[in-house]
């Protein structure tokens, strides 16, 4: 794991941008596709408005490169709270990423199947090898929850690398997500976090004491992963 700590946002956001383009370029030229999973939320709006716009969208050769979802929303897929909807409009679209390139999770089903097919899809993909993404792109809640890994729910405990459907109790509603075993067999996994209100849940993650019911992010550990944190001054005052 290492730590890339700037003063500012719009630096974190720009910093993170330079190392998604030199890691999805080396991959290409390693075997002339990547694997991106990508996070909803609207911690990561800006760093996709940074690569889609005319700065960084000649950097990378889009066409090369298959998108994936950590976790999505159980809503219809033009809801505004939908994950892909909402990055379609801000990064795919504007850079004219072909759908067959986006592997959209199809929130058309019930909660249970929709996670097993996007499973299946990802089995697919893989051609039923070990599921290994090159790079995914992650945030942290105020909570303490990445992907939708929330605490105190049932998925937590999930040891198998697969997609899960969860139930949110408090929030009345489903959310689709990847397991941590999951997001642990990537090859790369970056944490994209800024803001004062998240310097508690940053603190607790990556300094406290090992609680991973309250804590889920304390899940994505790896010994084959590298692990980067780009996190911006203020949230991670906590930290020294």
């Amino acid at each position: 794991m290492s730590l890339h700590i700037y003063k500012t946002v719009d630096e974190v956001i720009k910093n993170l941008a330079d190392y998604f383009v030199q890691t999805v370029n080396d991959v290409i030229a390693q075997k002339d596709e990547c694997s991106v999973v990508l996070s909803g939320g609207n911690s990561p709006l800006p760093f996709y408005e940074l690569l889609a716009s005319e700065e960084y969208r000649k950097k990378v050769d889009w066409s090369k490169i298959f998108f994936f979802f950590a976790d999505e929303r159980y809503v219809p897929s033009g809801d505004p709270d939908n994950n892909g909807s909402m990055i379609r409009k801000i990064l795919f679209d504007s850079l004219n990423i072909h759908d067959s390139q986006i592997f959209y999770v199809n929130t058309s089903l019930p909660p249970d199947r929709v996670a097993e097919e996007y499973n299946e899809r990802i089995l697919n993909f893989f051609k039923n090898e070990l599921v290994h993404f090159d790079l995914v792109l992650l945030g942290l809640g105020n909570d303490g929850h990445t992907a939708s890994l929330f605490p105190h729910t049932k998925v937590l405990k999930d040891r198998v690398p697969q997609v899960r459907a969860v139930y949110l109790e408090d929030k009345n509603a489903y959310r689709i997500t990847m397991t941590a075993p999951l997001i642990n067999q990537a090859k790369i996994i970056t944490f994209l976090v800024y803001g004062k209100e998240k310097a508690k849940a940053l603190r607790e993650v990556l300094k406290g004491e090992k609680d991973l019911e309250r804590y889920p992010a304390q899940l994505i550990v790896s010994e084959t992963s590298k692990i980067k944190w780009f996190i911006d001054e203020v949230a991670a005052r906590g930290l020294v």
